[in-house]
């Protein structure tokens, strides 16, 4: 069954965050990934507060997510991510495939 990240994310230094965006297609590519979001406009419809950037990954199951996030190539990508945004993400299985 597929399997999601979704990051909603708040940029903090857009400059240095551009690494970033630059190093983790590869990464996402070499497990098979896609972006399904990728920063988008986002519209609030309900709660708060506003949404920052949001980025929805789908791998084709929560073992190759996980072994994504694990990887050396992601986690170089992440330091880079961790020093210049803050927010949190989350892996939530999807629904089986027809």
């Amino acid at each position: 069954m597929p399997a999601y990240a979704i990051a909603e994310l708040t940029v903090t230094n857009p400059e240095a965050y551009e690494e970033y965006r630059r190093l983790v297609p590869a990464t996402v590519e070499a497990f098979g990934g896609t972006f399904r979001v990728r920063g988008g406009t986002a519209v609030l419809k309900e709660g708060a507060p506003e949404p920052g950037r949001i980025v929805v990954l789908e791998f084709k199951d929560m073992a190759t997510l996980e072994a994504w996030y694990a990887s050396p190539a992601y986690q170089e990508a992440l330091a880079v991510r961790l020093a210049n945004s803050v927010g949190r993400v989350v892996f939530v299985e999807g629904l089986p495939t027809a």
